[in-house]
């Protein structure tokens, strides 16, 4: 290829990069005469590379006549410093209107090392602004947002990770790029990843803002958190078609608040439970048959499974004997009491001994089914709270509460409710083995 051929092949190269830029740009000579012009400073101006190229300077047409020669000497003076100029212009379009533009100037070099010229970039201020707004959101809230931010890619495995987000994984924010979510969630992984997938392949997220309940693995353990989650398709603004290049995902921990609503309900159902388990119980003549009822009312919400069982009236008061009175729902239809064999130190015992409760938990590891059976619960159990029935400053025997394994183990408040379920069963009973008064028309 000879020579000529070559600078026209650079030439035409120069020229075709210059209009694919998404920057207006234009180059002046030594002089401060135009040499290029690409396609987004004609979109800007009007004026086209035909009309703007070998004009010199902005004088007489891009710019007024007052503002010329201040305009050229920022322009040019470049040449003369290191780095780039950043300086705001208020240029003329070919219709005769005003734009007021941002530049970026910097000097071009020959050769010899000389001056040769100078390049000046330039947009729309109002553009610039929204850039380097968008700038400096997406920076905001990769450091200092007070909600977490992650970038998921298609892959759905974090690309990005703001530092709120980090603390709220427990880990630094390197650590977490990449991994799949699976290994940072022990639960709620599955919902998190569904809604992602919906909005990567639909681009509409949730009409609201969604609480997503976690369990994250830490360095220090699970544990179980409550996130306030919005999701927004990422698509890429330089291609022709949308491209999705993952999900932005911003939560806030709200844990705490809505624990405490959580409680709240909980108490307040509990409260009722207790209050329509009184109003059933006074409109059964049997006490023994109110304590049962009292025990249908208290499952709800609660357990499986609630037993009942009572001291031996004449038993060893150093070696107390319980019989199972009652169990709610019946293990054995129609069947009567029976003696409720506990070895020593069966939990049921225990509380006896304690005067109090105790709460414990089928070890990991082994069948829950035989830890049940030794300890003659339902064949389900797998977290179990025994309670003391006490009545008139004595005992009356024990009040157990059953749950499986779809339930959690049971907390200090649940042993609190149990207790005061236990006492108006305790009152039930002590009221049953209390000699009943004559009824009137009653043969002394």
């Amino acid at each position: 290829m000879s020579a000529s051929g070559r600078g026209e092949t650079t030439d035409d190269l120069l020229a075709a990069l210059l209009d694919g830029m998404d920057a207006a740009l234009c180059a002046f000579d030594a002089d401060g005469v135009i040499t290029h012009w690409n396609r987004e400073a004609e979109r800007i101006l009007g004026w086209s590379a035909a009309e703007a190229v070998g004009r010199k300077g902005f004088a007489g047409w891009a710019v007024r006549a007052a503002d010329a020669q201040d305009v050229e000497e920022r322009l040019m003076s470049a040449q003369d410093v290191p780095g780039r100029q950043v300086h705001e212009f208020a240029l003329l379009t070919k219709e005769g209107g005003r734009v007021l533009v941002r530049t970026q100037s910097a000097g071009v070099p020959g050769a010899d090392g000389k001056p040769a010229g100078v390049y000046c970039a330039f947009s729309e201020v109002h553009a610039q602004i929204d850039l380097e707004r968008s700038i400096a959101l997406s920076e905001a809230l990769m450091d200092d947002a007070s909600w977490g931010v992650v970038l998921v890619d298609v892959d759905l495995r974090p690309a990005v990770v703001n530092a709120h987000a980090a603390r709220a994984f427990g880990s630094g924010r390197t650590a977490l790029l990449g991994r799949p979510l699976g290994e940072l969630l022990a639960q709620g992984v599955e919902e998190l990843e569904g809604v992602l997938q919906h909005v990567l392949a639909e681009g509409s997220p949730p009409p609201a803002p969604m609480e997503l309940w976690v369990s994250v693995r830490t360095p220090e353990g699970v544990r179980r958190r409550c996130w306030r989650s919005g999701f927004l398709r990422l698509g890429s603004p330089l291609a022709e078609e949308p491209v999705p290049l993952g999900v932005g995902w911003l939560f806030q921990d709200i844990t705490e608040a809505r624990q405490a609503a959580l409680d709240t309900a909980q108490l307040r159902f509990r409260a009722g439970q207790l209050h329509r388990s009184g109003r059933a119980a006074a409109e059964c003549e049997d006490p023994a048959e109110a304590a049962a009822v009292r025990l249908d009312f208290a499952l709800a919400g609660f357990a499986e499974h609630a037993l009942l069982d009572v001291l031996e009236p004449s038993g060893d008061p150093e070696r107390p004997r319980l019989v199972r009175m009652a169990a709610s729902p019946p293990l054995l239809p129609g069947a009567g009491a029976s003696a409720a064999r506990y070895a020593p130190g069966h939990p049921a015992l225990q509380a006896l001994d304690r005067i109090g409760s105790v709460r414990t938990s089928a070890p990991r590891g082994e069948p829950a089914g035989d830890w049940a059976r030794e300890r003659q619960w339902p064949a389900d159990a797998v977290h179990v709270l025994c309670t003391v029935l006490r009545s008139r400053g004595r005992t009356v025997g024990a009040l157990t509460f059953v749950r499986a394994a779809s339930r959690a183990a049971f907390e200090q408040a649940d042993a609190a409710y149990a207790e005061e379920v236990a006492a108006r069963v305790a009152a039930d009973l002590d009221l049953a083995a209390c000699p009943r008064p004559p009824k009137a028309g009653d043969t002394p």
